[in-house]
């Protein structure tokens, strides 16, 4: 039975990256049928998209969404920086698919402002070189760790993330995450809205904050698809962060005799096609 839900948000899938953990992100998908499903940014990384590495599972998760648009589940696809070639399609609308670099949605609980987040991020906009740098050395520690976990669970211990010791030891990291969700705050506030929803920062998160002037806004963070596997939910009214139980994952060698057809481009093409008519 697949959970019914009214909204669905994911960020950062990182497809095309070794880091990707897009079986799992193909698992959650077909155990949900949301009314609308917002994709907040970062799901092709095109800064590191290489066609060499773009693996049946990358390519499923693309199949899959398609096959959502078919079943009537409308899908909002908000640009981020790793997509941000996207941006030049703002407005775009075909089928149940539309291309924006914001959404505001009238929800019964109040208004929610959703965007992806590297607008807040000055390295993005005065060092863009910096930031492409620093993605790329995060794709390293990424698949070091993927190596490391593996290594542990066959000792029978936990798995570890070395990116989350990273960020939980640097001090800067620790004050920019913090401002970052100050700041959201804070023009979410201003703005009157209730609900401010972001990705970006790879840091799953519901919490309330208090604004200078004594308001409250509930900050929302999707996590990503790379460290966390999380996703925010908003059904009947309420909000919940969705951790995706990994010994769920779909048997790798069942994924790729499932992806044989998806690996075909001009037949996946058709299907993403066909999803975007309306019904």
């Amino acid at each position: 039975m697949k959970r019914q839900l009214d909204l669905v948000i994911i960020s950062d899938v990182h497809l095309g990256t070794y880091g990707s953990r897009a079986a799992e992100l193909v698992t959650y998908l077909k155990s949900i049928d949301p009314k609308l499903l917002v994709m907040n940014g970062d799901i092709i990384d095109i800064w590191q998209f290489n066609k060499r590495y773009f693996p049946a599972a990358h390519m499923e998760v693309i199949k899959t969404i398609a096959s959502m648009l078919t079943n009537g589940t409308k899908v909002v696809y908000i640009t981020g920086n790793h997509d941000e070639m996207l941006r030049k399609f703002k407005g775009f609308k075909m089928g149940g698919l539309e291309i924006q670099n914001k959404l505001l949605l009238e929800l019964p609980t109040g208004k929610a402002w959703i965007f992806h987040g590297d607008v807040f991020d000055t390295t993005m906009k005065h060092s863009k070189w910096v930031a492409k740098l620093g993605g790329k050395g995060y794709d390293l520690l990424i698949i070091l760790n993927t190596f490391m976990n593996w290594v542990s669970e066959k000792l029978g211990r936990g798995r570890i993330s070395l990116s989350q010791k990273v960020k939980d030891s640097v001090k800067g990291v620790v004050k920019y995450v913090n401002n970052f969700e100050e700041t959201a705050a804070e023009i979410a506030l201003c703005s009157d809205y209730q609900f401010v929803v972001c990705g970006h920062i790879h840091q799953p998160q519901i919490k309330k904050m208090r604004g200078k002037d004594g308001g409250e806004v509930l900050y929302l963070n999707s996590g990503d698809w790379v460290e966390n596997s999380t996703a925010l939910e908003y059904h009947e009214e309420k909000w919940t962060l969705y951790r995706h139980d990994r010994s769920k994952v779909v048997d790798q060698e069942e994924l790729k005799a499932e992806n044989k057809v998806a690996l075909n481009y001009e037949q996946l093409l058709q299907e993403v096609i066909s999803g975007l008519q309306p019904n």
